[in-house]
């Protein structure tokens, strides 16, 4: 059966990752804690939610396994790092051309996140660019040019806030 979502089939859907095990208290403790800073150490986040070190160090390795968490990473300020134009960027695709299109998109500079959603359109994109010329060039030149991609639409970033995991 095909959807409207992005025309993906339920076979296609079937290859996504089950639903984890649910969190506790101390797991989503853990998870804030590690999203404010995560250069943390096991014995730092063991005295923050109140849990010994075995304890968080099992933790967080079990949060690594089941995907919970997949990496560590820096929180950037692009507007600080040479990326003054930020925006979201809406495309409607064709039918069955999600894998293809996602590639695509992934090879394109100023990439941050692309996701398959449903509703109007059917990829939801953040891109961060240097300027508003080089947003310009990304969409009108490299996202137009992939044939699969049938309309475009941007809305630019006045201002970002990241959220924490509450």
């Amino acid at each position: 059966m095909v959807g409207r979502l992005g025309g993906v089939t339920d076979e296609q859907m079937a290859d996504t990752a089950p639903a984890g095990r649910p969190l506790d208290a101390i797991d989503r403790a853990i998870l804030r804690y590690l999203q404010e800073d995560g250069r943390a150490s096991i014995r730092s986040v063991a005295e923050r939610v109140h849990v010994s070190r075995a304890n968080a160090y099992a933790r967080i390795n079990r949060l690594i396994e089941d995907g919970v968490i997949r990496g560590f990473t820096a929180r950037v300020d692009h507007e600080r790092a040479g990326h003054g134009a930020s925006a979201y960027i809406t495309l409607k695709i064709v039918q069955n051309s999600w894998r293809t299109v996602r590639e695509k998109l992934l090879a394109l500079p100023g990439v941050a996140h692309i996701a398959l959603v449903s509703g109007d359109f059917d990829v939801l994109m953040l891109v961060h660019t240097p300027d508003n010329r080089s947003l310009r060039e990304l969409v009108l030149t490299r996202i137009q040019a992939v044939p699969e991609v049938l309309s475009s639409r941007t809305l630019l970033v006045f201002e970002e806030t990241d959220q924490v995991l509450s």
